[in-house]
C-alpha cells in the first residue's frame, strides 16, 4: 500500500511539473506572439488585447448626458491664470541660448519617407507612406514646404486645431 501511494505522488509531482512546464511555454508563446503582432499589426494587436467581458460590464451611459458633458467641457472658454511659476520658467529659459536655424533639405525628406512603415493608417491627408515612397517629384515639394514653415515660424491650423467627434459605441 506505501509503495502504490508514492508511486501516485511520484505521478502527481511528475503531472504538475509537466502542467507547469505546458504553461511557462503557453506564456512565452502568447508573449512571443504579442511582439511580433506589435511589430507588424498594432491595431490588430490591441484589438486581441481588449476583453469584452470587462468591456462590456455595466449599464451603458445615455447618450444624451454623454453629447452634454462633452459638449460642456469643449464649448466653454477656458481662462488660464498663470501663475508666479511662470516668471521663474521664463528667467530660467532666459540664459538658453537658441538653436542653429533647421535646413531641411531633399534628402532629409526622403530618409523620412523611405524609414515609415508603409500602410499605416494615412494622416490627415489620406495618403499611405507608401505611395509617398514611390512619389520621388513629390519629397523637394515636401521639403519646400516643411522649410516654409519652419521660416514662418507658424504652422497651419491643420496641424494644431481640431474638431472632435463623439461617436458612441454599440
Amino acid at each position: 500500500m506505501q509503495k502504490q501511494t508514492e508511486r501516485i505522488d511520484d505521478l502527481k509531482q511528475k503531472i504538475a511539473a509537466w502542467g507547469k512546464r505546458i504553461q511557462r511555454f503557453t506564456e512565452r508563446s502568447r508573449q512571443f506572439n504579442q511582439n511580433r503582432l506589435f511589430q507588424s499589426d498594432q491595431k490588430r494587436l490591441y484589438k486581441s488585447l481588449e476583453r469584452p467581458e470587462l468591456c462590456g460590464a455595466g449599464p451603458r451611459p445615455d447618450q444624451a448626458n454623454t453629447i452634454a458633458f462633452w459638449r460642456g467641457l469643449w464649448s466653454e472658454p477656458v481662462n488660464h491664470s498663470e501663475g508666479p511659476w511662470m516668471k521663474v520658467v521664463a528667467s530660467q529659459s532666459a540664459s538658453v541660448t537658441p538653436m542653429d536655424p533647421v535646413t531641411i533639405a531633399l534628402e532629409d525628406v526622403a530618409e523620412a519617407v523611405r524609414r515609415a512603415p508603409n500602410w499605416k493608417s494615412p494622416e490627415l491627408d489620406g495618403l499611405h507612406h507608401y505611395w509617398l515612397k514611390g512619389f520621388v517629384v513629390c519629397h523637394a515639394v515636401l521639403a519646400r514646404q516643411f522649410q516654409e514653415a519652419l521660416n514662418q515660424k507658424s504652422l497651419p491650423s491643420l496641424f494644431t486645431n481640431g474638431i472632435t467627434h463623439l461617436v458612441p459605441k454599440d
